[in-house]
């Protein structure tokens, strides 16, 4: 954790990049388990909660990473989903395997860091744990895969034992059904399934609950706070 130059105490907040930020999930998350959040993305994020940066994730990591204390990291899934197979998905060139690369960065800057990435993304499994939405009493279970070179516990994985709906989700939801994020899915889930309420269908389906980085936040500070008075 940084020290304050002018009282030469650990800051109360210490600070977050947010690569690939999106409208954030991951940021407000983070924020709540007591970080100042620095978003960065290549689109134009409007609804971004936090100080917000449009521009080249990498290339911003690369120029101001002595300025943080952790990162966190969700490059583009769409090359890693099996929706990408479908004859009309997008080219490699629009959906780039960015992972190595945000990696190998991340790895030059020797701060704490968390790669976050859907299930099929080539994530170091043994330095990572997976997510669900079960853990959190959330109304979708959104599997997602979070990679550290920090160690990181996850909490019990309950078993799924409410349907979830990939189609007709209005009315299932209305009975009770859980909800796939996909597409377009509508607002009228953002706050039961994902904890959201400031974005888009749209945003929403690029988006992670808060609750997983609230989650894995308060574990990063807690062993910031202990590096700190050590």
């Amino acid at each position: 954790m940084r020290a304050s130059p002018e009282v030469g105490v650990a800051l109360v907040r210490p600070r977050l990049l947010d690569l690939f930020c999106c409208a954030g999930g991951a940021a407000a998350g983070y924020a709540r388990a007591g970080f100042e959040v620095v978003g960065v993305d290549i689109k134009p994020q409007p609804r971004y909660p936090f100080e917000f940066h449009q521009g080249d994730a990498i290339h911003y990591l690369l120029q101001h990473w002595r300025e943080f204390d952790v990162i966190h990291a969700s490059p583009p899934c769409q090359a890693y989903s099996p929706l990408n197979a479908l004859p009309s998905t997008k080219s490699a060139d629009e959906h780039p395997d960015l992972v190595a690369v945000t990696r190998a960065a991340l790895d030059l800057t020797g701060l704490p860091y968390v790669i976050e990435n859907v299930m099929t993304a080539p994530l170091i499994k043994d330095r990572s744990i997976v997510l669900c939405g079960g853990m959190f009493g959330l109304r979708t279970y959104r599997h997602r895969r979070f990679e550290s070179n920090a160690a990181l516990l996850s909490p019990g994985h309950p078993k799924h034992v409410i349907r979830t709906a990939t189609k007709r989700r209005r009315e299932l939801w209305d009975q009770g059904w859980h909800v796939s994020i996909t597409g377009d899915v509508g607002t009228y889930v953002g706050p039961a399934a994902m904890g959201i309420d400031w974005m888009t269908g749209n945003e929403l389906s690029e988006a992670i609950p808060p609750a997983y980085s609230e989650f894995i936040g308060s574990q990063l500070l807690e062993q910031l706070t202990a590096s700190a008075a050590a």
